[in-house]
């Protein structure tokens, strides 16, 4: 069943829901008006269904192999990277002196989720490369800039990440990794990280590894850190790969998915590195790549849920199975309430967690484009609340429907041929990386509320706008449920905010979905409004009340989880529950 990129959707997400005008009425993005965008949005859904989604079975069925210290990556992925090096598809977003398009995120994100819902294991590369793209446009020297910027734009290098080690995953602070000063102002890289996507292949000609290790003199935990640039190959005089780097490719990983993309265990030997920003100063530099990546992983997760859907969407609309209620009772297992309530549930959760996928990039965006300085801060603290939602609520919403993916298809979604199964074994690592779901509401709860909930009480000032606009309208209905949902929403806020920080972590997994679900229920009644008459006014207002009528009545109950406290998670010791 062919994977088709949702253009359609994407477009009609940024112009009606997000504000895409608002991004062309700016210097920064004034080329970025939307039947450019719509044009740039066609030609990558064609790479991404001709050329990425063809292989996505194979990747899985083909893993990438360890032969003599070289990866191999699965058959087709080296000539279908290099379609999407020739395209300048790397570089969407960088900025335009580095060789890249210069294009909004919200623009790269929508690129990004069609590449991920094609093949996600091959796109792992890319969206690796973008981050480490940002992280040097921010922080490197313009040296480093010069040798590797036209490299990673142009996707003829990737980039990786390498942060998690064997004793320090989540807990960064507790790598061993060691830096030490070279006479020539590099530093000798010693250390080994695990759980490293793309840390070696044969489809690029250099592999760019960012570093965190600590020197001699770096204070215990995160504040002691310093970033480097580790290159597979020491670049020449030239810029070309010279000679080889003292690092390697211990094992790969064998995992429950993601076959295609390989998860490299890496070990440096005294490697040469080069340091990005200052030393003891890696984390800051490192938290831009992993910003960037959040978001990322978000639009991977919403772009499996796609998938899944339009994979049980054509199972449901081809399979017969007993008598159905509508029509001459001879239908497909499309008409069963059961499988309605599942396909519809798999539509609405999915084009939620995209609209704050694109509103979290639209922010992001702003933040450096707005001409006025109060609204680029303003934007850049929208942005920040909105990035632990958009990327615990995208990739579970990917896990959610891609399992419902699976009950769809019954009996034969257990089955590996039909493919609905690699959805889920794919997408179930997205909540897990770049920050454990777990980590990233408490990063909502506790940090992003160190405002003493301004960038929260903007938000839901928005969705109480909406609501407002709701009145009058043919849309009317949905304005009490969208207000009581918005204040159950602040009264969840304001009930954390008093809290202790254990007790906010106790319940911040709750609190970020109570979030996630009244925004989803203000993007759906907002996409209804802008579509209001006709077929497309009738199916998204049929979308936004079904969200409503199942998702707004779960906030109550995730509120009262979100204020429980702590005090029961430890009313019984551990053993006790063996």
């Amino acid at each position: 069943m062919p994977y088709a990129a949702p253009v359609r959707e994407m477009s009609f997400c940024l112009s009606n829901v997000i504000g895409l005008d608002k991004l062309a009425a700016t210097a920064r993005y004034a080329h970025a008006d939307a039947e450019t965008v719509q044009a740039i949005l066609g030609e990558a859904a064609k790479l991404a269904d001709e050329v990425f989604a063809p292989l996505r079975r194979n990747g899985d069925l083909h893993p990438a192999v360890l032969e003599n210290g070289v990866v191999r990556t699965s058959p087709g992925f080296k000539e279908a990277y290099a379609q999407f090096v020739e395209g300048g598809w790397a570089g969407v977003t960088a900025q335009e002196d580095s060789g890249g398009m210069g294009l909004p995120i919200a623009v790269g994100t929508c690129v990004n989720e069609m590449m991920a819902g094609a093949n996600l294991a091959l796109s792992l590369c890319p969206l690796l490369s973008a981050g480490q793209i940002e992280a040097l446009e921010h922080h490197a020297s313009d040296e480093l800039k010069a040798i590797y910027l036209p490299k990673l734009t142009s996707g003829e290098w990737n980039g990786t990440m390498n942060l998690t080690e064997p004793g320090a995953g989540s807990d960064v602070g507790a790598l061993r990794s060691k830096a030490e000063r070279n006479d020539d102002g590099t530093y000798a890289i010693s250390g080994q990280k695990i759980y490293i996507s793309w840390g070696d292949n044969d489809i690029t000609g250099n592999v760019v590894h960012l570093v965190l290790a600590r020197l001699p003199d770096g204070k215990p935990g995160t504040k002691g850190i310093s970033l480097f640039v580790v290159p597979k190959y020491i670049p020449d005089a030239d810029g070309n790969p010279g000679e080889a780097n003292s690092l390697r490719v211990v094992s790969l990983e064998h995992k429950m998915g993601l076959h295609g993309s390989p998860t490299c265990v890496m070990e440096f030997d005294g490697a040469k590195g080069w340091l990005v920003g200052e030393e003891h100063d890696g984390m800051a530099a490192m938290f831009t790549m992993m910003n960037n990546a959040r978001l990322g992983v978000g639009a991977e997760g919403v772009a499996v849920a796609e998938a899944a859907m339009q994979h049980a969407l054509a199972y449901a609309q081809e399979r017969k199975q007993g008598r159905t209620p509508v029509g001459d009772g001879n239908g497909t297992i499309a008409d069963h309430a059961d499988v309605k309530r599942m396909l519809m549930t798999m539509r609405t959760l999915t084009d939620a967690s995209r609209a704050v996928a694109l509103d979290c990039a639209f922010s992001l965006d702003m933040a450096v484009a707005a001409e006025d300085e109060a609204e680029r801060k303003a934007h850049k603290a929208r942005a920040a609340f909105l990035t632990p939602i958009a990327k615990a609520f995208g990739t579970d919403v990917g896990c959610e429907v891609s399992d419902l993916g699976v009950q769809v298809h019954g009996g034969m979604g257990y089955v590996e041929e039909t493919g609905a199964a690699q959805f889920f074994r794919d997408v179930r690592v997205t909540a897990i990386y770049e920050g454990t779901n777990g980590i990233q509401s408490m990063d909502l709860a506790a940090r992003k509320m160190m405002d003493g909930g301004a960038a929260a009480r903007a938000l839901l000032a928005e969705i109480e706008a909406t609501a407002k606009a709701l009145e009058g309208t043919s849309l009317d209905d949905l304005a009490m449920p969208l207000r009581t949902a918005a204040g159950q929403v602040a009264a969840a806020t304001e009930a954390l905010l008093a809290q202790e920080l254990n007790d906010r972590f106790a319940g911040a997994v709750p609190f970020l979905r109570l979030w996630a679900l009244g925004l989803g229920a203000h993007y759906h009644a907002k996409g209804a409004l802008a579509a209001a008459g006709g077929h497309e006014g009738e199916t998204r207002a049929a979308l936004a009340r079904f969200f409503a009528a199942t998702q707004l009545p779960l906030i109550p109950g995730l509120a009262a989880q979100a204020g429980m406290g702590a005090a029961p998670l430890y009313a019984l010791p551990a053993e006790a529950l063996a």
